[in-house]
């Protein structure tokens, strides 16, 4: 199985799986932040990382949103 370029971010995060990606606290969507390699979610007002271009999905792990 191969990916196509287009099929990934800047970030190398494969657009497949940042589709069905939800947040882990809400269950609701992530919005993807490629200036600070974050997936956003507005709801738990949490910013994910992504480490080498794995979305690093713990909420102990996330940044807290002001």
């Amino acid at each position: 199985m191969t990916t196509s370029a287009s099929d990934r971010p800047e970030a190398g995060v494969d657009r497949k799986l940042l589709d069905i990606l939800v947040c882990p606290i809400t269950k609701g969507p992530l919005e993807f932040d490629a200036a600070r390699q974050e997936l956003i979610s507005r709801g738990a007002k949490l910013a994910y990382p992504i480490r080498d271009g794995i979305p690093i999905m713990l909420p102990e792990e996330a940044r807290k949103l002001g």
